[in-house]
């Protein structure tokens, strides 16, 4: 919180402080890989849109008792055009709400990982006392990230006096943060380590980071029954914003995926194929019975029934008269539609009616009329 208020004197760190802080996050995220974040006093949600990039999160959830801020950029966090036209494969659903820390809601259940980045010394006392059972005991995330402004390193920051931000209720030196934390990780049965940004000047190691950061660990994994216990509370929290990305998991998205790799697969192939017989005709110089001849070859892989093909024989394309023909099993031996699909016979199903197909349904069909009149 408060970023605005901090960069007038944070320009004596490269980057930028709260840079610092959000980075430290981003590392942490990187290193245990958490599906499911939230980010309590979310502020202007500038944490939250750099973690949507974050391959591994899935759900993303913001509360600050502020809407005002939250809503001046919340439309960062909503899917680009470029999410639609080409969804990535995990699920990723943001949620922003309006609430105080210091009151339980059952959606905030269910989290890996909690960040309170600049948070507590804006609460109020009866706030912060509340604070520790919310996080630690209601919401028992895996990991919890708590940083807070070190009071001792304020005399070396221009223009503060007694606190860096007129909100600020309070601002701890390092032993009354080490206290509390200490004390909060042993009722709850987490472990705690200190560290911290913004280095202190060469000579002043004692006075420590600029920002203090604690990084809590739960000891032991919550059993399905602890995780359900003293939990059937009411919603309290409102619903400011909620945006669900593309995913190549939903159904809908996947099938419009295939259908459009098919199809760029198919073209590819068609044109390579189309080309490399022009080239031909055009090297030997073939008379019209020659070039005739040329595509007698792919005939074998008609039956005389119709002239029906029976490409399941072969995984060659092949032309008749205008067609060409390209095994679906061809198509599928590429890398991207392989990928997309998993099984061959889940590329038939997802494709199925949404291309013109064989009359026995392995080859997709496509024109040479448009090719032609290019050459």
């Amino acid at each position: 919180m408060a970023k605005n208020f901090q960069e007038q004197f944070t320009g004596i760190f490269t980057p930028p402080l709260y840079k610092q802080r959000y980075q430290f996050v981003k590392d942490i995220v990187g290193k245990y890989k958490p599906k499911k974040v939230a980010d309590l006093g979310c502020s202007d949600c500038t944490l939250l849109w750099m973690l949507k990039f974050c391959s591994c999160i899935e759900v993303l959830a913001g509360v600050d008792i502020c809407t005002s801020v939250m809503k001046e950029k919340m439309h960062r966090l909503s899917p680009l055009p470029g999410d639609y036209l080409q969804p990535a494969e995990r699920r990723l659903t943001i949620t922003l709400h309006h609430g105080s820390v210091a009151h339980k809601d059952p959606c905030m259940l269910g989290f890996d990982l909690v960040t309170c980045i600049e948070l507590i010394e804006h609460l109020e006392e009866s706030e912060l006392e509340k604070f520790p059972e919310v996080v630690f005991g209601f919401m028992a995330p895996s990991i919890v990230v708590i940083s807070t402004p070190n009071s001792e390193f304020n005399p070396l920051l221009p223009g503060v006096t007694l606190f860096r931000h007129p909100d600020h209720k309070f601002e701890w030196n390092q032993a009354q943060f080490q206290s509390w934390a200490l004390e909060t990780a042993r009722c709850y049965d987490y472990s705690v380590e200190f560290t911290g940004v913004g280095h202190p000047p060469t000579g002043m190691k004692n006075v420590g980071f600029c920002t203090q950061i604690g990084v809590f660990v739960r000891k032991y994994p919550q059993t399905s029954q602890s995780a359900h216990s003293d939990k059937s509370t009411e919603a309290v929290y409102k619903t400011v914003f909620k945006a669900v990305y593309p995913s190549l998991k939903d159904e809908k998205y996947l099938q419009n995926a295939v259908i459009s790799e098919v199809i760029f697969t198919a073209q590819i192939i068609k044109r390579s194929m189309l080309d490399h017989l022009v080239s031909e005709r055009e090297e030997y110089n073939y008379d019209a019975t020659e070039r005739k001849s040329e595509f007698q070859p792919s005939m074998n892989c008609f039956s005389e029934d119709l002239g029906k093909p029976v490409v399941e024989k072969s995984m060659e394309p092949f032309v008749n008269r205008d067609v060409v023909y390209i095994p679906l099993k061809t198509i599928f031996s590429f890398p991207k539609v392989n990928q997309l699909c998993g099984t061959f016979e889940k590329l038939c199903k997802l494709i199925a009616d949404k291309v013109t197909l064989s009359s026995d349904g392995s080859a997709m069909m496509l024109n040479t009329e448009h090719e032609n009149e290019e050459n």
